[in-house]
């Protein structure tokens, strides 16, 4: 089967984004260590999202280059997980970051009240190029893949796997947030900090339910 040039790129370049991206990481937020925290930054679900996002490029690439149905089904499983979880981290922040920026940007931590982007100083706020290396390119690549070299997934796989997987990913992501945040004493995201646990359930429950429809969506619009 022959190489499909503009397939490697895109994964290539995928790749090499998310990796810098991650190489590029602060090792503090809010003048704190990140490895003085429990979960350091796998407690952030941007990183979590964008490991999936890597494995699925690294996955990808490697069915471009060495095509087997063992690299292609795991791809394929991955990429259902991956692709929701992308669109609901990109979704979250760039809307948070726009219109409530304090709600999404931890603040310094000798400061007593959040403030707004523009008072956060340091490693809170990253740079734009690592920015969008991890909240918007690991969306936007596994997009284009999904719509221009994969097959769309049929009806009953998307809605099962879909609410399956997404069940998995958001009691995961849930379990594991609050179980950093009781050591750390607060959560990576100030909107998660400063809501009571009954709201928190309702979030990741929504985000959950987000994840799960989005990608229904996505499947039934493709070509």
């Amino acid at each position: 089967m022959p190489v499909n040039p503009r397939a490697v790129v895109l994964h290539a370049t995928g790749v090499a984004v998310m990796t810098y991206g991650y190489l590029n990481l602060p090792d503090m937020i809010a003048n704190i260590r990140m490895a003085e925290m429990k979960g350091g930054h796998f407690q952030f679900l941007t990183i979590q999202g964008l490991v999936l996002a890597w494995i699925t490029m690294a996955l990808s690439l490697g069915c471009d280059l060495f095509p087997s149905r063992l690299l292609r089904n795991a791809k394929r499983i991955i990429l259902m997980t991956a692709l929701p979880v992308s669109i609901v981290i990109s979704t979250i922040y760039w809307n948070l970051l726009l219109f409530m920026p304090h709600m999404i940007l931890m603040a310094n931590s000798e400061e007593s009240t959040p403030t707004s982007s523009s008072q956060v100083s340091g490693p809170a706020r990253l740079s734009l190029p690592v920015d969008l290396a991890l909240h918007a390119a690991p969306a936007i690549a596994m997009f284009i893949d999904f719509y221009f070299f994969e097959p769309r997934y049929s009806k009953s796989v998307s809605r099962r796997g879909s609410i399956v997987l997404a069940a998995l990913s958001g009691s995961w992501y849930s379990w594991w947030v609050e179980r950093c945040a009781n050591y750390n004493g607060f959560f990576p995201y100030p909107f998660l900090t400063e809501n009571p646990y009954n709201i928190r359930v309702l979030i990741y429950t929504g985000a959950t339910i987000f994840s799960a429809v989005s990608f229904m969506v996505l499947n039934a619009l493709h070509p």
